[in-house]
């Protein structure tokens, strides 16, 4: 429950302002400033970018919960953070 809750506010987030979802997600680090780069060039990449982000965290989150592997790092994807869905950093 809270995850989708969580999802839905960073995709608003990333609607109205894509690096505030972007830092969220993955931290101070490359996508970030390509979303930031992005989002002063045209809004609308800055939102693509964020939402494909977004999309990412959110599937690679629900694959490592049901136990699939994924077998490749997302294209375009530099966090590691996104790239594991978040489970990377639980202890």
């Amino acid at each position: 429950m809270m995850d989708g809750l969580a999802g839905i506010l960073v995709g608003i987030l990333s609607f109205l302002f894509p690096p505030l979802g972007v830092a969220i997600m993955a931290g101070c680090g490359a996508d970030l400033l390509i979303n930031i780069l992005l989002t002063i060039w045209l809004w609308v990449p800055g939102v693509i970018h964020a939402f494909y982000l977004l999309f990412v965290y959110y599937d690679r989150r629900d694959k490592y919960k049901h136990g699939a592997p994924f077998l490749h790092r997302a294209p375009f994807v530099y966090s590691d953070k996104i790239q594991a869905g978040g489970m990377a950093y639980r202890r």
